[in-house]
């Protein structure tokens, strides 16, 4: 793997490395840690979080040997979701980002001059994308810098001893229990692990009653289908069969995080 050169900003200012207790942010941490001085990390907390999330963070905090901040929104998701008339969030607006991630960044910097450090890989070119507009906020990605690859990130979390987050057992992003990004083979992950954070996902999803609009997580599909059993045993099977077809360029042990990782557009501050 190659080594970086020592890092600053090259300016009076601020790093901050921006983690969203995934694989590819926390790998940067890792890899970051001896290369630039007074680094500042910090967490979007949505409040929807995985508690595998809050708890892979304390590890990675302990690693660092320096506190990583949390920074909240100003008010709850509901508190949005009631504003945007129970209009969940989807691809398209993102409007849980903006208000619960980029927001509270955005005020954590302020108008310092600061470097922000993104762990967006070299075989990932096509993400490669901003969180904030503000003019004042310099982006810079060491690892595309440094041509570190998904191979090479898996590498840097298993010699760190922090390994991988243990929702990846059956997820292959970070970021809130209800992400829109989410396939359904990981919507069904969330029922077998958590039916309480599924059912309160749930619980988001409506009809308008002047319209008739629908508005669920996936699309065309409720949760509440999603859950019968039936439905259960199809997505796992066409997950299965997803597998299969994949197995010859990633193995027979393909994991959730393999097969959807690299085809996801997920949300960057979210889900790197």
């Amino acid at each position: 793997m190659p080594a970086a050169n020592n890092r600053t900003n090259g300016k009076s200012g601020r790093n901050i490395l921006s983690l969203s207790g995934g694989k590819d942010s926390t790998a940067l941490a890792v890899y970051m840690k001896n290369r630039v001085a007074d680094v500042e990390y910090v967490f979007c907390d949505t409040g929807e979080e995985l508690s595998e999330t809050h708890e892979y963070l304390r590890r990675l905090e302990a690693f660092l040997g320096k506190e990583i901040t949390v920074l909240n929104p100003d008010r709850p998701f509901k508190h949005y979701l009631d504003i945007y008339r129970g209009v969940l969030p989807d691809p398209r607006t993102r409007w849980c980002t903006r208000m619960l991630k980029i927001k509270p960044f955005e005020r954590f910097v302020g108008d310092d001059p600061v470097v922000s450090y993104i762990g967006i890989r070299a075989d990932e070119l096509h993400r490669k994308g901003y969180i904030s507009t503000k003019p004042n906020i310099t982006a810079r990605y060491p690892f595309i810098e440094d041509n570190i690859r998904k191979a090479d990130v898996f590498r840097i979390l298993e010699e760190s001893g922090l390994g991988l987050p243990t929702y990846y057992r059956w997820r292959s992003r970070s970021g809130c229990y209800f992400c829109f990004f989410q396939q359904r083979r990981e919507w069904v992950g969330l029922l077998e692990t958590n039916k309480e954070l599924f059912w309160k996902a749930a619980s988001y999803e409506r009809t308008d009653p002047e319209t008739g609009e629908i508005f669920t997580w996936v699309q065309g599909e409720s949760l509440r289908d999603l859950a019968e059993e039936d439905r259960v045993a199809e997505i796992k099977r066409e997950y299965e069969e997803r597998i299969l077809q994949t197995s010859d360029c990633l193995g027979k042990n393909s994991s959730l995080l393999q097969v959807f990782d690299d085809d996801s557009p997920g949300c960057l501050v979210c889900h790197l």
